[in-house]
């Protein structure tokens, strides 16, 4: 199956990281490669981040005529520094990140992030990786569960829903996505089901960002890749649900208002200076015509923040 991606919210995002001939870019995600090609074009030197290998190889023939300009890193965007010193790079002048999940990744059914595919419970991103979806949904407890559909899908049926998944996995492993959507809807009520998105996306979307450490990255890789800019150096980042948005959000607040001092100080003694000042102070969202092109795009969010020092 070929790696293909339709990208959301693209002149907007490398629009919003000022790409001139010769500057250095990272793309965290590359995923099939729609936001690098655009930097690429411009003239940028890319070095494309993604943990799953399936997009490195893909973007690798893609982009096997520009040589240099492109330098594909097969890891997570949370080593953005130690990778990026092992290639001997000091600063760059952009970067930009799309936190959703790869049309690819939700369309191959083999890789388990659908409830629309029967497929065996997995849901890395990167296979190197030890746990997988069939391991959290057989091996948690029963509260834990309800911890992290409550906290990472925001679904108020989390109880009764991992309530089911404990019942139904006494009598055999759980083992598949459809068996999977069965306990989820037998657990949602059916008044529940009638209006609404399907009744196991918020649960598929609570899993996957358990298996693949989503959030609990987040924070940190901001502010790793915002030390790796240079000073005038801008970072873009798409996120695609509230919990992602948040994050973004709180952090470039917090690094654009770094001072600890009470407001009643008349000058600054804490000694915190702000590493970026925010470019936008409410999110770029998709334009309508994008969203009936792309449903995927509708819950897109691009904030932008800019190096100051």
């Amino acid at each position: 199956m070929e790696f293909s991606h339709v990208s959301v919210l693209l002149n907007e995002t490398v629009d919003a990281v000022n790409v001139k001939e010769g500057g250095l870019y990272a793309d965290f995600t590359m995923g099939g490669g729609g936001h690098s090609s655009l930097i690429l074009s411009r003239g940028g030197t890319l070095y494309g981040f993604d943990q799953d290998k399936d997009a490195i190889e893909n973007c690798k023939k893609r982009f096997v005529d520009m040589g240099d300009r492109f330098n594909p890193v097969h890891a997570n965007f949370r080593f953005v520094k130690s990778e990026l010193f092992s290639l001997g790079v000091d600063k760059l002048d952009g970067i930009i990140a799309d936190l959703g999940v790869s049309s690819y990744q939700l369309d191959e059914a083999e890789r388990g992030f659908s409830y629309m595919h029967d497929a065996p419970l997995d849901m890395r991103m990167d296979r190197r990786n030890g746990l997988d979806a069939k391991c959290v949904v057989n091996t948690y407890s029963e509260e834990k569960l309800c911890e992290i559909i409550t906290k990472y899908g925001e679904e108020k049926w989390a109880v009764r829903i991992a309530k089911f998944i404990a019942e139904a996995r006494k009598t055999k492993e759980i083992e598949t996505t459809y068996e999977l959507v069965d306990i989820i809807k037998r657990a949602v009520p059916a008044g529940a089901r009638k209006d609404g998105p399907h009744p196991a996306k918020r649960t598929f979307q609570a899993i996957r960002i358990e298996v693949n450490g989503e959030l609990r990255i987040l924070e940190e890789a901001i502010r790793d890749g915002v030390d790796c800019l240079k000073k005038g150096g801008r970072m873009a980042v798409i996120t695609f649900h509230s919990l992602e948005d948040r994050i973004v959000k709180d952090t470039f607040n917090s690094l654009a208002n770094a001072c600890t001092c009470p407001k009643s100080f008349p000058v600054c003694v804490c000694g915190k200076k702000n590493s970026v000042k925010v470019i936008t102070r409410k999110p770029i969202l998709p334009s309508n015509e994008e969203v009936e092109a792309n449903p995927r795009a509708r819950s897109a969010k691009l904030r932008i923040c800019e190096k100051i020092i």
